[in-house]
């Protein structure tokens, strides 16, 4: 097998390929362009649309040349796969401003350069498309049975898909076949939620052009308990730190079970092998702080992860730097006088939505607090009132809420 398709197979980055020995081949004569694509259907990436991304780099650094396609004009339908039910229709200035957040975190993480890795958007031929010169064209290319049989629509089925959903399918092949004349594209690469849509672009292309193209896909990516990956309370682990910030983001990754370690970094990460297998090796904690540091100086930069560390440590570890943890200013005439409760000031600080939620929290005994004392003690009265005296010298005072939450309060 192709070295560079050994490389993927070998950090977990393939589950069907259409022909691994014809794409083995042709990778072995040459540079080859493959695509990837992503739907701006929300403001920000988050880490599961990064896998394939991921996979752009080490094809990238194997010699070939990465395409990422952002679907600025698929966006306005949405893809069925994967979903249970319809996506929100959103507006075209929406996605436009989506599409350049996208082009952002992209060229951050790829650095295109125009000649090894490019970027395209799907609007440039789908958005004044003529619908009768494409569904003669394109439509009588497709076999409506045999659509039926992908599970992405017999999922739907059972739930109802729109004939507008129904489409999509054959717009994103149509994807695969302008990006195939554009710029020589002979390969797409994607989640397995993907291997329809891929397998429908590459057979369009043969009856379109007689050529053959190739599709890879990557297992869809679970955590140890099943569940996907990159979920966390507060819903997706987002690229943008305004939507999650970037001590979350690294918290989220130092807390992945054990079981996890070893195939994120593989997955997530561009150290070799060899060092993974050290790194795991050793002792499991620092396993899990090393993943972290890593997958957010990947993502957000090197003194961003530094700052994460440090926070961490702040917070977890007994030292480090607190400025770098997350922190929030609280007016000081909240704490005036008899002061301010225990679960409003939890309330106030954002460890909790609700007052209901803070009461739950302390009650259950999942709440605790580091003051003037410099010690962490328990929390578990609702009714305790915190006033500028339980405050250090530094006038901060640290909240937490469970093991893995926790808030520099300072007074301003």
């Amino acid at each position: 097998m192709n070295n560079a398709l050994e490389t993927l197979k070998e950090r977990g980055f393939f589950q069907q390929c259409t022909d691994i020995d014809g794409l083995s081949e042709l990778m072995d004569n040459g540079p080859v362009t493959f695509y990837v694509g992503t739907d701006p259907t929300g403001p920000s990436l988050h880490i599961g649309h990064m896998v394939p991304f991921f996979a752009l780099r080490h094809l990238r650094e194997a010699g070939h040349c990465g395409i990422a396609l952002i679907g600025g004009g698929t966006a306005r339908i949405g893809d069925p796969s994967g979903k249970t039910e319809m996506r929100k229709i959103i507006s075209y200035d929406e996605i436009d401003k989506n599409v350049a957040r996208f082009e952002r975190q992209l060229d951050k993480f790829i650095g295109f350069d125009g000649k090894t890795a490019l970027l395209d958007n799907n609007k440039y031929w789908l958005a004044d498309m003529n619908y009768i010169d494409f569904m003669r064209d394109i439509g009588s290319c497709f076999s409506v049975n045999r659509m039926l049989t992908f599970e992405s629509y017999k999922k739907r089925m059972e739930t109802g898909l729109s004939f507008l959903e129904f489409s999509y399918q054959l717009l994103q092949s149509y994807d695969f076949l302008k990006l195939h004349e554009r710029h020589n594209c002979c390969l797409q690469i994607g989640g397995d939620d993907q291997w329809g849509n891929i397998v429908a672009g590459a057979d369009l292309i043969r009856r379109k052009t007689g050529k053959t193209v190739y599709g890879l896909t990557f297992p869809l990516i679970t955590r140890s308990d099943g569940k996907k990956m990159g979920k966390t309370e507060k819903g997706a682990l987002f690229l943008d730190p305004e939507m999650t910030p970037v001590f979350d983001f690294f918290q989220y990754w130092r807390n992945v079970a054990d079981a996890d370690v070893r195939k994120f970094l593989l997955l997530f990460t561009f150290l070799p092998v060899p060092e993974i297998d050290t790194i795991m090796a050793g002792d499991i904690n620092k396993a899990k702080e090393r993943l972290a540091w890593e997958v957010t100086a990947v993502i957000h930069g090197k003194d961003e992860a530094d700052k994460a560390l440090a926070g961490a440590k702040a917070a977890f570890g007994g030292g480090g730097d607190r400025a770098s943890m997350p922190t929030v200013q609280l007016d000081e005439l909240l704490f005036a006088g008899n002061g301010i409760n225990a679960v409003d000031l939890y309330v106030a600080a954002g460890l909790v939505t609700s007052k209901s939620d803070a009461r739950r929290l302390i009650q259950q005994g999942g709440a605790a607090y580091t003051g003037a004392s410099g010690v962490e003690k328990p929390l578990t009265d609702i009714s305790v009132l915190f006033t500028a005296a339980d405050f250090d010298e530094q006038k901060e005072l640290m909240l937490r809420a469970g093991k893995k939450k926790i808030i520099r309060v300072i007074i301003r």
